[in-house]
């Protein structure tokens, strides 16, 4: 059954500095991270947003909505800025096309964490703590989340760390003693942003 009142806003900007090509049309497993991510958004979400910097040929033929920043050159931020905007919902999902084991079942955890002990619609930001610390890029995140999402790009503080820090927002953090029973090792927050993470995703989807 697919999460609803929310949703799933897909960041794929493209810079991929990092990677030296663009990371949405490497290969991890058999499929590419784009697909392979989008393809987790599309076992969760009636409605997926893809966010990308610029046109790309990666989105074409998609029958998912595909917006370009509103506030461009922002990073993360500008994308879940855009995203938020263009939700039909009053909350979203946010997830990068660089994580290519995430799965289902901790995104439907996630939501139904918060669910448990708020109502969704009175969250503004959910996210799961770590040891090494918060994740913003698996996250909740409700329409009131605009006008301080506006407010740090105006003052150019970008970092998505610091969005449970702005005031008027009630933040929920999951710890993960409630997901490590479904993803032991937490592989589902890796990020692929080098070819050294891409050989390390390779080698683990071989040995699964």
């Amino acid at each position: 059954m697919k999460i609803q009142g929310m949703s799933g806003v897909l960041l794929a900007g493209g810079k991929s500095r990092r990677m030296g090509q663009d990371k949405r049309n490497v290969t991890v497993g058999e499929s590419t991270l784009f697909l392979c991510v989008l393809s987790i958004f599309e076992e969760v979400f009636d409605e997926i947003i893809v966010v990308i910097a610029e046109e790309s040929s990666v989105t074409e033929n998609l029958s998912h909505k595909v917006i370009t920043d509103e506030i461009p050159g922002k990073g993360p931020i500008g994308g879940l800025h855009a995203g938020l905007l263009h939700s039909t919902q009053s909350s979203v999902f946010l997830a990068a096309c660089d994580m290519p084991f995430l799965q289902v079942s901790v995104i439907e955890r996630i939501c139904q964490s918060v669910s448990d002990i708020n109502n969704v619609s009175q969250v503004d930001v959910a996210m799961v703590r770590l040891l090494t610390g918060i994740q913003p890029m698996q996250g909740i995140y409700s329409k009131n989340c605009i006008p301080a999402l506006e407010s740090m790009i105006r003052n150019n503080e970008l970092s998505m760390q610091k969005i449970p820090l702005q005031s008027g927002l009630h933040c929920q953090f999951i710890d993960q003693t409630h997901i490590e029973d479904l993803d032991k090792n937490f592989m589902s927050f890796m990020n692929v942003n080098t070819p050294s993470d891409l050989e390390m995703a390779n080698k683990f989807v071989n040995i699964d």
